[in-house]
């Protein structure tokens, strides 16, 4: 596994688990890790919860303008007109094209101290969030004033290197193990009730670039749920990947490389190779087992 995140020239952190048996691999697993967009699976769980508390109603609509949105790729972010959506399709946006202002707005309406008491609870506290996307995003312009991530010269990518957005003690962060803790608790209906656990299972397996973790499961009889995440020298991917026989892995695959450039295909391509080679081993654990 080593030489594989070498040869993507990225380091590593992976953690898998066989839903139901608890069988593991690990690699790394419990050293602190940024989240990036992983962190929105934390929220989606928050809402969920709060909802079978009866304290948020997933059908209430919010009317958003344009202005004052966080910024993003994708979404809400980049959409030039008012918009009247429900949470639960907030949610939907926040998990399938990871957009970061349905993020941020419900970050806002749930805060972020109730996030992190709700991973604290589910016995998860190494999952922190210590800020919004936005935030991130501020981070990054106090050491590049306002310059485009994508277009950096070389000296302006060794001052992104040092932004508190990406370092782990000031970052949202986690790790593997815990991750595909809170991955087994949704699939299992622990992390909130079953219906919503349900909801959550869908939204999941409703994103709409997979390619990481899929890579390494090409076979259309394999399903693949999760989220991903990228920041500059951050790319992860979390997910459940799901065979006919009934087998179920949760998989968290963290990854550093060594370049900040947003198009890494070697960084994106590992996630698939060193996921497969953990869920593998977790099968071969359990046929000789």
């Amino acid at each position: 596994m080593a030489e594989a995140f070498t040869a993507a020239g990225s380091a590593g952190f992976v953690h898998a688990v066989d839903i139901d048996s608890g069988v593991q691999f690990e690699y790394g697993a419990d050293d602190p890790v940024l989240l990036a967009s992983v962190c929105k699976i934390p929220v989606l769980v928050e809402l969920h919860a709060r909802a079978d508390e009866g304290t948020i109603d997933l059908s209430s609509r919010m009317l958003l303008p344009q202005a004052g949105r966080s910024p993003g790729p994708t979404g809400l972010s980049v959409m030039v007109d008012p918009v009247e959506v429900s949470l639960r399709d907030l949610a939907y946006w926040m998990i399938s094209v990871s957009d970061n202002a349905a993020t941020d707005v419900l970050c806002e309406l749930l805060g972020i101290d109730a996030v992190n008491a709700r991973m604290a609870g589910l016995g998860l506290k190494e999952v922190r969030l210590e800020g919004t996307c936005k935030d991130i995003y501020d981070a990054f312009d106090e050491v590049l004033g306002g310059a485009d991530v994508t277009e950096l010269s070389a000296a302006e990518i060794e001052r992104l290197r040092g932004s508190r957005a990406l370092d782990i003690p000031s970052g949202t962060r986690g790790t593997a193990r815990s991750l595909t803790a809170l991955l087994s608790m949704i699939w299992q209906d622990q992390a909130a009730s079953a219906e919503s656990c349900a909801a959550m299972r869908r939204i999941l397996g409703l994103q709409v670039w997979p390619h990481r973790l899929r890579s390494g499961f090409p076979d259309d009889s394999v399903t693949v749920a999760g989220k991903t995440g990228t920041l500059p020298f951050v790319r992860n991917e979390v997910g459940v990947v799901e065979y006919r026989d009934g087998g179920r892995y949760a998989v968290a695959v963290f990854t550093r490389p060594d370049s900040s450039a947003y198009a890494n295909p070697p960084a994106d391509a590992v996630i698939g190779t060193v996921a497969r080679i953990a869920v593998d081993h977790l099968r071969g654990s359990q046929s000789t087992g």
